[in-house]
């Protein structure tokens, strides 16, 4: 099928003609689809997906095979059986195979595993299928589809409007406009831009307010996300896990290059072979290249992912396990977190002061006959009443973050009432009058007296709105410029009381390094009674705060704080990065429409499975139930996953580096090549193998008490200390086998060989361990692995393997200077444990922000 006669070509410019036009060109039927139909063009279309996030079958299997240094190392073993080392070459090439193959079931395995936990946490749309309203997933949406669309909603594909009201749409992923865009169902001319195309939705916006009902016309890759996908994508940068990597491998780089053009030289020089000289380079280039890598990593963050979702925490994106664990500051809103989540009504109030039904009453048809989102107060104003009649309402406008008010136009009596809810400070600067017992007075006489009942009761934790209302006789619409002269009736008090686990759970959290700190849109007063209750201390910093401090002075400002109040996304957002900027690792935990942007920019945003979904859809982390006790549970098991992806990475390294100089220096000490490039092959595909079951490793306390990144530097020493112990073994061995007993040539590899593989089995279960190994046990996959291997690799001089592999038997007076060796290496390794502790030089602390 061409381009032309695919969905592209037959939506072009859907958003200009008439809406019956644009239908005819899908084929979608005006009431919706029906759900066989819908199904039809699932399978026709495919998922509506946008980008694949991970590579899959054959290109996995590929990639295990396309890095330069394997590359070269296919190359030349291609090379050298052509001119005639066809069995070498043979045997070079299986190991590789088989290297390549263990890291693709690795892989495949923990890709399929983390597939199935996302799958429990999915952003869904509402779409008209059969005539009834119903929630699929976002990439079940198909062409034909008619969505129904909500505050907080995703837009789940480009979309032609059919109706709306006040609907109001945040399309700065696409177009960069920072204000939401007000969109009409009214045909734009063929020739409008992206951002002037009022009457289309776009794939990858959110609605801010309003409702709307749309068309979906292109979905997946047809979309205009997807052709700017890669300079717009929501991916956030590289976490501090994956640029420690990228630092990491960078230093590899450069000793691998140094290596491989050092040893080829000194080989040439000394008159050897050339396919043999630079096959003996390149496998020791492949030997300090940890290429299990991506396998490992990939495999410890999927068995994190899983004990991390039996313990109520679902990853999203897996590399943000690791910040997960490291992070530092947690800045949080208070409901559900800090305060038990269940609001309720506690009292209306007059102006007067006294209890007041007609607020109760004006209230309740303000709530009941909403219809943008769900919130909080709304369902606590309904709660245990009866249905408003739909009837009486004529017009809606909806709440928005910066009006702060929801306005409803009813049938009073047969009068147009506008209704008005919001923050007290918001509907009072559209109130000109209020409603006293005495009448309607002028409302500065009564302002302060509002604004000190206001203050007493958010100084008790109450939430505290204000109600208002304007006569409009002959009005059916109604917007947001209506909302002035009004006349305040009263004030609406909730309660949502502090958790009284909440307290424990900030000091375990400070145990374990993390500050928590309070940010939340509410008033300073009701701000401060929740903290004080869960033991968060200080005056709040304010909105107004914020917007007064340069960018320079707000990190020092910032440090310090653990209240924030009255504050706007953006504002959120600014602290978040000023903590950052600090050097903190930063948490967010929302769930509200505002709160995407601060999402994005943390280190770990979180949300729960009941957000809107925009926030889930912007989260990385999705908690099951929004408890600070979770978010610990869920930082230990991260902090557990990161440090056994960091015993791969010190050990493997560690071990890699000393015997690759070690047999370096043999290069040129001895007559002959101290190990075959197949040795070389084999050795580093044999010791990789226990790495397969790290991510099942126990971890000491100590290890996952506080928050930890990578450290290059650190990992540098490790290396240049851990590795010259395993250098001076090595040599040790070097000399007592060729200048002591004597050995074969075939004896001497088989002998290095054994030792090789043996003392890093050893040294991982040394080196996984601050304490002394006896005092730290492995798990049993571990355990188990590690000494199958010892006993597999001992045993292949004596199998019918030993031939083609080019091992000869060693006698038994040379495995008893292995196994003295062995000792001495293990008895070197505690011994230096004492003064530099494995973790010391492979990990640093995040900068500690300070607390009042």
């Amino acid at each position: 099928m061409g381009r032309g006669d695919g969905p592209r070509g037959r939506t072009s410019a859907f958003w200009a003609g008439q809406l019956p036009e644009a239908l005819a060109a899908i084929g979608a039927p005006a009431q919706g689809l029906t759900a066989d139909r819908a199904a039809r063009l699932l399978a026709e279309h495919g998922p509506n997906r946008v980008t694949v996030a991970r590579r899959h079958g054959w290109r996995l299997l590929l990639g295990q095979f396309t890095s330069p240094i394997m590359l070269i190392l296919i190359t030349a073993t291609v090379l050298s059986m052509i001119v005639g080392d066809v069995i070498d070459g043979a045997i070079i090439l299986a190991i590789v195979a088989a290297s390549g193959g263990l890291g693709y079931w690795q892989e495949h395995a923990a890709g399929r595993a983390v597939d199935a936990l996302q799958a429990r946490v999915r952003v869904c749309a509402e779409v008209l299928r059969d005539g009834r309203e119903v929630a699929v997933p976002v990439e079940e949406v198909v062409p034909g589809d008619l969505v129904v669309l909500h505050a907080g909603d995703v837009v789940p594909a480009d979309c032609r409007l059919v109706d709306a009201e006040r609907l109001q749409v945040d399309q700065a992923a696409l177009t960069g406009e920072s204000l939401p865009v007000e969109k009409s169902p009214q045909p734009t001319p063929v020739e409008a831009d992206l951002a002037g195309r009022t009457n289309a939705l776009w794939m990858g916006t959110h609605v801010v307010s309003g409702t709307g009902r749309a068309v979906a016309m292109r979905t997946g890759r047809d979309t205009a996300f997807a052709e700017v996908a890669v300079r717009v994508t929501d991916r956030p940068a590289a976490t501090g896990f994956q640029r420690g990597l990228t630092r990491f491998g960078l230093l590899l780089v450069r000793i691998m290059v140094v290596l491989l053009v050092g040893i080829g030289v000194a080989n040439l020089l000394m008159g050897r072979p050339v396919i043999d000289s630079l096959l003996f380079s390149v496998a020791l280039a492949v030997g300090v290249t940890p290429q299990m890598l991506p396998a490992i990593v990939a495999v410890s963050l999927s068995a994190g992912a899983r004990a991390m979702a039996a313990h109520r925490v679902i990853v999203k994106r897996l590399e943000a396990i690791e910040d997960f664990g490291a992070m530092t500051v947690l800045l949080t809103d208070k409901t559900g977190t800090l305060t038990a989540g269940n609001v309720t009504l506690t009292a209306s109030f007059g102006v007067d002061g006294g209890p007041d039904r007609e607020v109760t009453r004006l209230a309740r048809l303000n709530a009941g006959l909403q219809r943008g989102f769900a919130n909080p107060m709304d369902s606590a104003i309904m709660s245990g009443q009866p249905p408003i009649d739909p009837a009486l309402r004529i017009a809606e406008v909806p709440y928005d973050f910066s009006r702060q008010r929801l306005s409803l136009l009813v049938d009073e009596a047969g009068t147009a009432t506008l209704i008005t809810k919001g923050s007290l400070a918001a509907v009072l600067r559209g109130c000109t009058t209020a409603r006293t017992g005495a009448g309607v007075v002028p409302l500065g006489t009564v302002r302060d007296r509002v604004e000190q009942r206001f203050a007493e009761l958010s100084a008790e934790g109450h939430r505290v709105l204000g109600v208002a209302v304007r006569v409009l006789p002959a009005a059916r619409t109604a917007t947001p410029e209506d909302e002035r002269e009004m006349t305040l009736v009263g004030l609406l008090a909730f309660q949502d009381p502090a958790k009284p686990q909440a307290a424990e759970a900030i000091d375990r959290l400070s145990t374990m390094g993390i500050s928590v700190r309070l940010i939340t849109g509410d008033n300073r007063h009701a701000a401060a009674h929740i903290a004080a209750t869960v033991g968060l201390t200080g005056e709040p910093m304010l909105g107004a705060d914020i917007a007064s401090c340069s960018d320079a002075d707000l990190p020092d400002r910032v440090a310090g704080t653990n209240v924030f109040a009255e504050v706007d996304p953006v504002q959120k957002e600014r602290v978040l990065v000023a903590l950052r900027s600090r050097g903190a690792v930063v948490g967010f935990i929302g769930d509200g429409i505002n709160d995407a942007p601060a999402l994005h920019a943390a280190d770990v945003g979180m949300s729960v499975d009941t957000a809107v979904d925009v926030a889930k859809q912007a989260a990385a982390i999705v908690l099951l139930e929004k408890d600070l006790d979770v978010v610990a549970d869920g930082v230990r098991l991260g902090r557990r996953t990161f440090t056994n992806t960091l015993k791969y990475i010190r050990v493997n390294t560690s071990a890699s580096f000393g015997n690759v100089v070690s047999m370096s220096v043999a290069t040129l000490l001895l007559p002959f090549l101290p190990l075959l490039p197949r040795q070389v092959l084999l050795l580093n595909f044999l010791s990789d193998i226990p790495y397969t079951t790290i991510s099942t490793d126990h971890t000491d306390p100590e290890q996952v008490q506080g928050p930890r990144t990578v450290d290059v530097r650190a990992i540098r020493r490790f290396m240049l200390v851990y590795g010259s112990i395993s250098i001076a073994v090595d040599l040790g061995a070097l000399a007592l086998l060729h200048w002591w007993w004597h050995t074969p040539t075939d004896v001497f590899r088989s002998a290095w060989f054994i030792q090789f593989t043996a003392t890093e089995i050893i040294v991982l279960m040394v080196l996984r361990t601050n304490r002394t190994f006896l005092r730290s046990r492995p798990s049993t996959p571990l355990l188990t692995t590690g000494a199958l291997l010892i006993v597999v690799t001992v045993a292949l001089p004596f199998s019918p393997l030993a031939g083609p592999l080019g091992l000869g038997r060693p006698p038994l007076p040379v495995l008893a200077t292995l196994v003295a060796l062995t000792l001495a290496y293990v008895a070197a390794n505690e011994l230096v444990k004492r003064w530099v502790p494995p973790d010391q030089l492979t990990t640093a602390a995040p900068r500690q922000l300070s607390r009042r």
